[in-house]
């Protein structure tokens, strides 16, 4: 990668609670290239928006560093870090026109009226809103609000934009426009940014790379592709799309290559092997010594194939997607199968077979 547009190291905040501080963000580091679009990705309170407004200068850092090419950001105030702001609440002023909501700051900076009439314009122009020039927030819909935030934060001309759960406040149809505008908006510009979202499918869809967040640590990054092929952690394969963990006993503990016995006795040498962490082995029960993960396109279902016996419970046709839910003795838990065609002479309350290609399976264990 490219020298770095951005670079956080180490990066934690703590907040004073009742009995003592605690860490919002913990030892956060990673690095964003210049024109990249980067998505830190995470449930509620993981700490992914303390890391980004960190970064706008928003929230004061407890410890950490954090750069932009290569200049130190620590003692610089926010309306100096030339950095663009995207918030969840669009935080627009009902009584401006959409003109002056995106000339505010420009003229809170005291720029020349003649610079204020061409910046905003070519914004406008560049987010489709001339038309709407005239119109106040309460006469907009949600994706023309957000789009005038948008407008607003780069309407500076700023080298870096940062977007908190911009899409938050839209309906399902909505958030898949606008994502999809807002990321061909970024290519166009080249712009380097970041963005916050809980929402993997959104995250997965804009992204060069992700950073996966747990309870204030940074977990895994990488690209969607890497992340949901290869995740480091149970939370980052449960977290990404769909999976099935099937719970597994060592067959030859030791072993460089670790051959499991699954619930029903049925044997699997998953190809891909991951140690887990301590906090994650604390999570495993007592007669358990991992976990089988297996995505639910991976699994094969037959009526007569198969390594493993189960019962259909469910058949659900979503778009061009079937999905099965079956039950077996290989997992207290249902197991997901997803196809895009029907399998022949399986249906629901029917006996079948399932098959797991060790290929695409991996094994968490201790």
């Amino acid at each position: 990668m490219a020298d770095a547009a951005l670079s956080v190291r180490n990066l934690t905040k703590e907040f004073a609670g009742r009995s003592g501080n605690v860490a919002a963000v913990r030892n956060v580091s990673f690095d964003v290239g210049g024109g990249e679009f980067f998505t830190m990705l995470g449930p509620s309170g993981c700490g992914k928006t303390t890391t980004l407004r960190m970064i706008a200068g928003l929230e004061r850092a407890t410890s950490g560093d954090i750069e932009v090419d290569g200049k130190d950001l620590r003692s610089v105030p926010p309306e100096r870090r030339n950095i663009g702001m995207v918030f969840q609440s669009y935080a627009l002023f009902p009584h401006l026109t959409v003109f002056e909501n995106v000339a505010y700051g420009l003229r809170l900076r005291g720029r020349p009226r003649n610079e204020i009439d061409r910046r905003v314009a070519a914004t406008l122009a560049l987010l489709q809103l001339e038309a709407l020039s005239g119109r106040h927030p309460a006469n907009l819909s949600g994706g023309q609000q957000q789009r005038v935030s948008i407008a607003r934060a780069l309407v500076y001309e700023p080298t870096m934009l940062l977007l908190d759960e911009p899409l938050a406040n839209l309906d399902a149809k909505l958030r898949v426009m606008m994502r999809e505008e807002i990321r061909a908006l970024q290519r166009r510009l080249g712009i380097t940014t970041l963005y916050v979202t809980h929402d993997q499918e959104e995250a997965t869809a804009v992204s060069d790379r992700l950073a996966v967040f747990d309870g204030g640590r940074l977990v895994q990054v990488g690209t969607p592709e890497e992340i949901y092929a290869r995740p480091r952690t149970l939370f980052v394969a449960d977290f990404i799309g769909r999976a099935n963990f099937l719970p597994a006993r060592l067959a030859a503990p030791g072993a460089t290559a670790q051959g499991v016995v699954l619930a029903d006795g049925t044997s699997l040498c998953p190809q891909r092997q991951v140690r887990l962490e301590a906090a994650e082995v604390a999570s495993l029960p007592a007669a358990e010594d991992g976990t089988v993960m297996i995505r639910p396109e991976h699994v094969a279902l037959s009526a007569t194939d198969g390594e493993i016996a189960c019962r259909v419970q469910r058949v659900q046709l979503l778009g061009g997607l079937i999905r099965y839910t079956v039950r077996s003795a290989a997992s207290p838990e249902d197991i997901l199968v997803e196809v895009t065609r029907p399998v022949s002479d399986v249906s629901e309350g029917g006996g079948a077979f399932l098959r797991i290609p060790r290929e695409d399976a991996v094994l968490y264990h201790r």
